[in-house]
């Protein structure tokens, strides 16, 4: 029993340490490497010169000025979205020191470096074709990776002049440069005296940072807290364990004591007791620990071209020394009161009837109108007052565990259907692209058995007018999709433009309101995170050749950090003429789903409908998995806790027990006197469990959500209601009933000549 408690406590904490120092050691190992930048600023070349900001750089340490230019890849074979394409004349520098791992670097016209990073999904097109519309042909020579993200391509100096630069790129290293305001204070101090809108963007290594880990970080809240629940279970049942062990054990210790064993040695018997299963668990616990963590922490290496996956050595050394020590520590307190107890007194205990307190309160249930094995049973506890506060504890973790873990997993869920939502009253229609623009294919199609892109035969507007004319029709929103690229760093983000029932059918607004002027846009709150902004602040983006600056007018509830939302009437700006590329329509109660989606086929024969959607994420996947395991082994645990309990109050109730047998009580009136000793401490621990458990759940979603970048909504909040509360409440009748059943059945099976003959 102690071997697998330590062994799931050891692997569970293994697993959050591993999680938290793998979290930013990639980020940080290679950003000493290549010298990051704490600061990347994309600065107006109309507005200033490149003279200009580097004077206003002062003795700050700094590279570039380096011409930058947005390249749309639309009309390219190989479509790689907008690109910030950068003139450098090589990979080195002070600052940000390109790692080029594959091919070269651009040394001739018509040569491009792509930024990717070691086994990044598009790595094998060495020698494509990139053009544009009125740019040269590039030809990609290598790859090269940035940790700072400061540009999707690189092009000599002299080759980014034909793709006509609009901007100048500034990267800057500070000696301080920890926090967001220290960050917020050096950019103020290189850019003093430059002309007012000079600085198009910025992009701060804190934020790139907090992007790349937010996938990890979710885990780390979530795991820890398992892992301290699990240390703490540990813990109370080694405890439990061995103090149950020294009382049961009294002859044994006299004995032992009457043949020479000092106090000392006697304590160590115990102590030794404990400490193998707990070192064989704490090894086997360490192991699967690294070997569950290292698929989660592998896509964060190999994203920053590091190989290794190990953890650092101290968080073995933690747990390989810390477990162990623990559970010594757990067993001290029972192992001194061995080591007190003289040796006269130890082998008389042992023979010792009960009295006392236990006594009057069972004289008094006995008095009750319950029946007589249940009233014997729930007089139990009372006689190992301090074993049955252990057990008591045990339960309460357990359904504290029940309760958090399905908490988690209806917030996580909540979550998910919110932001990936899946209707049986709506279908989802590809209408074509624009002429000239690329398929915008979905992960909605993955998997389907569409070739070929569509294309809608009636324009943009008969087709609204179509749709909204079928029978069953309840409301219409039409989109459509730009790729742009936001000022400052690579921050890459695809616009998402609606028309139509916005309210019925666009995404929820937490916090403002939907855009309701061309200038205006909503964002995913990770957007705003991720980059240090907030609602009223202003973005420049650009699609092309056309730049334009957006106010963040509200914050929508989606997962995604690179969508923006925006009325119809700002597509005009940035890509006049465009239709929409798709349409959402939702359909009145009782409407067939087969027949409309016919009805649309022959209204326009170039609309295809969508196949519905799959609405679960990995993430979500392996949080309500590892929920769903987590709960079963730390509830196993606590069952095992009332187990080790059960057998205790067995052992010395033996002479009890052969005297109620021995005067008619049948082997199932003995099953459900144990059983009802420890279902009484069930329902107990239910009731203190679970609002705990809703405690525990009120802190650690919060964290999650920060630790993804994304906030703490009421959809993960509140996810608890009366039914499941209820339900969760017999969480530890069931763990203590489950815990006593095995036991309590042994116990009944016992004949009686065997107990009193060994009496």
């Amino acid at each position: 029993m102690i071997g697998i408690v330590v062994c799931a406590s050891t692997a569970t904490i293994v697993m959050a340490l591993g999680l938290l120092e793998s979290s930013a050691a990639p980020f940080d190992k290679a950003f000493a490497t290549q010298r990051g930048a704490h600061l990347a600023t994309a600065f107006d070349s109309a507005r200033t010169t490149a003279e200009q900001v580097r004077q206003a750089a002062g003795r700050t340490e700094y590279a570039g000025p380096f011409a930058q230019a947005t390249v749309d890849t639309s009309t390219s074979p190989v479509f790689l979205g907008t690109l910030t394409v950068a003139g450098r004349a090589d990979p080195g520098g002070p600052v940000d020191r390109l790692t080029v791992w594959q091919g070269r670097w651009a040394t001739a016209p018509g040569e491009v470096v792509l930024n990717r990073a070691p086994g990044e999904e598009g790595t094998d097109g060495h020698g494509l074709e990139i053009t544009a519309a009125g740019l040269p042909e590039l030809t990609v020579v290598g790859f090269a990776h940035s940790v700072t993200g400061s540009a999707d391509a690189w092009v000599t100096p002299e080759q980014v002049e034909a793709l006509r630069p609009t901007a100048w790129q500034m990267l800057y290293r500070f000696p301080d440069a920890a926090t967001a305001a220290e960050v917020a204070e050096d950019q103020k101090t290189v850019t003093r005296g430059l002309p007012d809108g000079a600085v198009l963007g910025s992009l701060s290594h804190l934020t790139v940072k907090d992007k790349v880990t937010s996938e990890l970080g979710v885990f780390i809240p979530f795991l820890m807290i398992f892992g301290i629940l699990g240390l703490v279970v540990a813990v109370l049942i080694v405890a439990n364990v061995v103090s149950g062990a020294v009382v049961a054990g009294f002859r044994h210790i006299g004995m032992l004591k009457a043949l020479g064993f000092t106090p000392g040695q006697v304590m160590a018997v115990y102590l030794v007791m404990v400490s193998v299963p707990a070192v064989a668990g704490c090894v086997i616990g360490t192991l699967a620990g690294n070997l569950l963590t290292r698929p989660i922490v592998q896509d964060a290496v190999q994203g920053f071209g590091v190989t290794d996956v190990s953890f650092a050595p101290w968080v073995t050394a933690a747990a390989l020394l810390g477990m162990p020590a623990l559970v010594v520590s757990a067993a001290l307190v029972p192992a001194l009161r061995a080591r007190r107890l003289p040796a006269a007194q130890a082998i008389s205990a042992g023979t010792s009837a009960n009295s006392g307190r236990a006594l009057r309160i069972q004289r008094w249930l006995t008095g009750t109108p319950l029946p007589r094995s249940v009233s014997l049973g729930l007089g139990v506890p009372f006689a190992r007052l301090s074993r049955s506060a252990l057990t008591l504890a045990s339960v309460v973790l357990g359904v504290t565990t029940v309760t958090l873990a399905a908490g988690v997993t209806m917030s996580v869920n909540g979550y998910n259907n919110a932001v990936r939502p899946s209707y049986d009253d709506r279908v989802e229609i590809l209408a074509g692209r624009p002429p000239g623009m690329p398929v915008m294919m979905t992960p909605d199609l993955a998997g389907s058995d569409m070739t070929g892109p569509p294309a809608a035969t009636l324009s943009d507007a008969d087709d609204e007018k179509m749709l909204r004319s079928l029978p069953g029709t309840a409301a219409v929103l039409a989109m459509t999709q730009l790729e742009t690229e936001v000022a400052g760093g690579t921050q890459n983000a695809t616009i998402l433009f609606y028309r139509g029932d916005t309210g019925a059918l666009g995404p929820r607004v937490l916090t403002g309101h939907w855009p309701d002027a061309p200038g205006q846009v909503i964002v995913p709150s990770r957007f705003l995170n991720q980059r240090g902004l907030a609602v009223g602040d202003t973005i420049t983006v650009q699609a092309g050749e056309n730049r334009t600056e957006l106010k963040i007018a509200g914050v929508v509830l989606t997962n995604n950090d690179d969508q923006i939302f925006a009325d119809w009437s700002a597509l005009g700006v940035l890509a006049p003429g465009t239709r929409a590329h798709s349409y959402q329509v939702k359909f009145k109660p009782g409407t067939d789903r087969a027949s409309f989606t016919t009805a649309i086929g022959k209204g326009d024969s170039g609309l295809r409908v969508m196949p519905p959607r799959d609405g679960t994420s990995s993430s979500a996947a392996i949080i309500v998995s590892a929920s769903v395991l987590l709960t079963l082994v730390l509830g196993a645990v606590a069952a095992l806790g009332v187990f080790n309990t059960v057998v205790l109050n067995a052992r010395e109730r033996r002479r009890d027990l052969g005297m109620l047998k021995s005067i008619g009580m049948t082997p199932r009136q003995v099953t459900v006197m144990l059983v009802t000793s420890m279902g009484a401490l069930g329902v107990a621990g239910g009731l203190a469990g679970v609002p705990l458990g809703v405690a525990v759940h009120q802190l650690v979603v919060p964290a999650m959500a920060h630790a993804g970048q994304a906030d703490a909504v009421d959809v993960l909040m509140e996810v608890y209601h009366a039914p499941a509360l209820a339900l969760l409440a017999l969480a530890g009748v069931v763990i203590a009933v489950l815990g006593a059943l095995v036991p309590a059945r042994g116990a009944a099976r016992l004949s009686i000549a065997t107990v009193l003959h060994n009496e």
